[in-house]
């Protein structure tokens, strides 16, 4: 047992001067400065759960209104994914959810965060959103899931024609 104990200090993995307790406490002190990493093993598994309700819709056929799981509209598409998820209502259209829940920056996006859209008629409101699948972290573009009129629940680049100069900021769910 002293060998060990000697041993371990000459390799740095005791310091003597430094009571158990002591030692406890600092590995608490990393919870508190980075937080627990359960809340981050939580996030992950809700992230992934809830973008794995999303893509079993792919390829659901869009319509005006619906609300799911049979048609959606883009809306309609990224409530019930939440809801199903989480239980958490988030808005009904897109101008409630992009009023509802909590702004964030483009350079703050991640998986699982709305991304909002003019309208293509209106082009200054509000009218269309989907849920971030996945963000370059230099160029800040993403990939989005949602409900589209002409091809239903799809995955899309903010780089497309349609998208790119149509978006307008981008929400956070707060679970």
């Amino acid at each position: 047992m002293i060998m060990l104990s000697m041993s371990d200090m000459a390799l740095g993995k005791v310091n003597p001067d430094q009571a158990p307790d002591e030692e406890e406490a600092e590995i608490g002190n990393f919870d508190f400065i980075y937080g627990p990493q359960d809340n981050l093993n939580e996030e992950f598994e809700r992230t992934e759960m809830l973008m794995s309700e999303a893509f079993s819709h792919l390829g659901t056929r869009y319509r005006s209104g619906a609300k799911g799981p049979s048609a959606f509209d883009c809306s309609g598409f990224t409530s019930y994914v939440y809801k199903q998820m989480t239980d958490v209502f988030i808005g009904a259209s897109s101008r409630d959810q992009y009023a509802r829940n909590t702004p964030i920056t483009r350079a703050e996006l991640q998986c699982g965060d709305l991304v909002f859209f003019t309208s293509p008629r209106s082009g200054r409101n509000v009218g269309h959103v989907g849920i971030v699948v996945d963000v370059d972290p230099v160029t800040q573009n993403f990939t989005f899931i949602h409900a589209s009129t002409n091809s239903g629940v799809k995955i899309s680049n903010s780089t497309d024609s349609g998208y790119a100069k149509r978006y307008v900021g981008a929400r956070r769910i707060q679970l």
